[in-house]
């Protein structure tokens, strides 16, 4: 059978069980629609949190950007994987303990205001927005491939998918097909990660491979082999670093907070009975995200040895099939500058001169399927004749080590179900901002059950609309995408959550003058810096503020939330006994006893 055909075979079947469980558990009242009733096991709960939080930016783009950037890439693991466990141990059981369906409920309980409220509904917006952009290209990037469509026709169909399972199901269709789609997106992670660590390394286990020798008579480990391959081509070596150490840690910091603040993985610990099954929970979701962060690094620097070893110094004309495949969706392209048929995966001038001097009539011809269109919105900071985008390396990874058919459709399907996932979740933030938060909290409060419950499936038919806008016209690469998303989540919503649990003192006034100071700060410095917004050209790296680029603004923006809020609530009237009562009482262990002496 052919990639294509495997491909239909296995993506098909996963889409039908995904729908069918969104039919199974479809939800029949406001509280399951929100929460899943309620009662999901822990260990259920923990894969699904794992889905929610693996997305298209972890399983497609992480490998891919560590696979580019080497060491600099390893901020995302640890930005990332820090900001869970911060999550798990600082937020979530008090969190659940609150009681509330979601961040916006517990910030408009916690600060008394509608206002309060009204704010964190538009940032829950924003951030949701901002990350199911990442979702949707990823949704793109897999169809495009793979069923051989263009990105655009690709988001659609995810959109289609998406939309049934998540307005039909809910909470609980989301959360018992997330438990599908990890099993899905684990498995197909780690078969080609195996396959090529026993190719490469002779280890079975691909962290072990990652650290082990290659296989090649050199007697070279991996890491020093890769470092030997881009010191010969002019590269860096591939475990130097070129980023500043500030933006480094502004970056970690920034996605730390982000994680902890995201509105779709905190609502996933209102799912289960009691706060210690969210705690339970909690640590079953870590140890279920730490096979894929793990093994990311290894397939990062497996499918780097073998894209620099198959095309570097290669006649076109001799390269592997998955080259053109990949060129067909303008996601890989060369422009033989010497016009010596060979490709020179080497540093360079500017992809983007080439292309030019081609369009002037006096550079050399574009090679690949598509000519002009092909480079139409190709990046400028590509080596000298070759352009292949980050987010191809996971997908493609299995192709460029000639492993089988059936596991190049399975990582299709691993990378649908991370994509997915994820999306269903925020979208589902998104419907209850509208319906709960917005609605029935401030608006229309007599409304009925029934009628609540088709706000939220209203709320979430529009959302999907906007974000398959969102995946046709993404503002960045996956990852990147996904980043800002981290850091606008970091400016807004973790300032606000910490304090309303653990500062009796914080305020209405506080939390408010935040969350509006954070996120507007956050959003204009990403739309100048990273979207060009405003200005007449994007701004160099150079202008960029105390050297931090916008995947790290979000912790400069965090932390002047947390200055604005303490300053404004201490110059203004405390909260009310009842609420500081309230803090208190949800920082405390149920049942636990007084103190006494010995």
């Amino acid at each position: 059978m052919t990639v294509q055909a495997w491909t239909y075979l296995i993506v098909g079947a996963t889409f039908a069980l995904y729908l069918a469980i969104a039919f199974w558990a479809r939800a029949g009242s406001t509280q399951e629609f929100y929460v899943a009733g309620g009662g999901v096991h822990p260990i259920a709960n923990g894969m699904a949190t794992a889905a929610d939080w693996m997305s298209a930016a972890s399983f497609i783009s992480m490998a891919g950007i560590i696979s580019f950037a080497g060491y600099d890439g390893a901020v995302y693991l640890m930005g990332w994987t820090g900001g869970y466990v911060l999550l798990a141990l600082l937020l979530a059981p008090y969190l659940r303990k609150f009681g509330k369906f979601t961040v916006p409920d517990f910030i408009g309980d916690r600060y008394y205001s509608n206002v309060a409220r009204s704010v964190a509904v538009v940032c829950a917006i924003v951030v949701s927005f901002t990350y199911v952009a990442g979702q949707m290209r990823g949704i793109g990037l897999v169809f495009s491939r793979f069923l051989e469509v263009e990105i655009d026709t690709g988001v659609y169909i995810g959109t289609v998918v998406v939309f049934f399972y998540a307005i039909m199901g809910g909470m609980k269709g989301i959360t018992y097909t997330q438990v599908a789609q990890y099993c899905v997106l684990i498995f197909a992670y780690m078969v080609p990660a195996i396959f090529i660590s026993l190719q490469m390394t002779d280890h079975i286990i691909p962290q072990l491979g990652f650290i082990g020798e290659v296989n090649d008579g050199s007697g070279l480990a991996l890491l020093d082999k890769l470092d030997q391959l881009h010191t010969e081509l002019g590269f860096a070596e591939y475990t130097s670093g070129t980023k500043s150490t500030v933006d480094v840690f502004a970056i970690t910091l920034a996605l730390m907070a982000g994680t902890a603040g995201l509105p779709h993985v905190i609502v996933r610990f209102f799912t289960v009975p009691r706060v210690k099954d969210a705690r339970i929970s909690a640590g079953w979701a870590l140890l279920f995200i730490a096979i894929l962060y793990t093994t990311a690094p290894a397939i990062a620097a497996f499918a780097r040895t073998n894209l620099i070893t198959t095309i570097s110094e290669q006649p076109y004309r001799e390269l592997p099939p998955w080259f053109s495949k990949w060129e067909q969706t303008a996601l890989v392209a060369w422009v033989d500058k010497n016009q010596d048929g060979k490709l020179q995966y080497a540093p360079g001038p500017p992809f983007l001169g080439a292309v030019q001097q081609q369009r002037a009539g006096g550079g050399a011809p574009v090679q690949g399927p598509s000519g002009e269109a092909l480079l139409a919105n190709l990046p400028t900071d590509n080596p000298n004749e070759v352009y292949i985008d980050r987010d191809i390396m996971v997908l493609a990874n299995p192709e460029i080590a000639g492993l089988p058919a059936w596991i190049i459709a399975l990582v299709a399907a691993g990378g649908l179900a991370a994509a997915l996932s994820t999306a269903a979740g925020l979208l589902l933030v998104i419907s209850t901002a509208v319906s709960r938060d917005l609605m029935r909290k401030q608006l229309k409060p007599a409304m009925s059950e029934a009628e609540e419950l088709w706000w939220a499936r209203g709320g979430a038919a529009g959302a999907v609309l906007v974000a398959a806008y969102f995946g046709v016209n993404p503002p960045g690469f996956v990852a990147a995408t996904v980043a800002l998303a981290f850091g606008l989540a970091a400016a807004s919503f973790f300032p606000a959550i910490v304090l309303g649990i653990f500062d009796k003192r914080m305020n209405r006034q506080g939390a408010v003058a935040g969350m509006v100071v954070g996120i507007l700060l956050m959003f204009g410095y990403m739309a100048v810096y990273r979207l060009g917004w405003f200005v007449e050209a994007l701004p160099p790296e150079s202008a960029w503020w105390f050297g931090i680029s916008p995947e790290g603004f979000g912790s400069v923006a965090m932390v002047v939330n947390l200055v604005v809020a303490l300053t404004v609530s201490r110059v203004t009237p405390p909260p009310p006994e009842d609420v500081q009562e309230m803090v208190e009482t949800i920082r405390i262990p149920s049942g636990a006893g007084a103190a006494t002496h010995h």
